[in-house]
């Protein structure tokens, strides 16, 4: 995990690679629960006999439950002292360039993009990158917006 003691230590690191979290691996139980919680519940995702014939041979994560692990990931990642509040601001760019199967292990890596002065705070932009192991292609490509406002002083 990289601390940084303040927004300004976070900022002068903008454009460094921020390193990688555990392998985390992901079971049919989490693919069913987030199926439910979504109501999202394509065959491809849930009914392992039909996918064990499907294009994957067997059943695969959605991708939004490899989006859905980007905050998670990113406590994995990095903390931020000296802060009345962190914020999810959104996203600028999602791509799912590669299924993930379940069962597989995974992993996100982060690059700070950037970070912008802003009259709220403190804008970053973080690239995370959701690694399959053993697959060349990643499963998730996702820049998060995070607003960071300081304490004051």
């Amino acid at each position: 995990m990289r601390i940084f003691n303040d927004v300004r230590q976070l900022r002068a690191a903008a454009g460094e690679h921020l390193g990688h979290t555990e392998w985390r691996q992901v079971t049919q139980e989490q693919v069913d629960l987030f199926a439910d919680a979504t109501d999202d519940h394509q065959w491809i995702h849930v009914d392992v006999d039909k996918a064990k014939e499907g294009p994957f041979g067997g059943t695969i994560a959605h991708g939004y439950l490899s989006l859905s692990l980007l905050p998670s990931f990113m406590t994995e990642l990095v903390r931020v002292d000296g802060l009345a509040m962190g914020i999810n601001y959104g996203l600028n760019k999602v791509r799912f360039p590669a299924p993930v199967p379940v069962g597989a292990r995974i992993r996100a890596g982060a690059e700070l993009v950037d970070v912008k002065g802003t009259p709220s705070g403190y804008l970053s932009n973080m690239r995370l990158t959701v690694e399959v192991e053993g697959q060349k292609k990643p499963a998730c490509v996702a820049e998060t917006l995070s607003l960071y406002v300081p304490a004051e002083s």
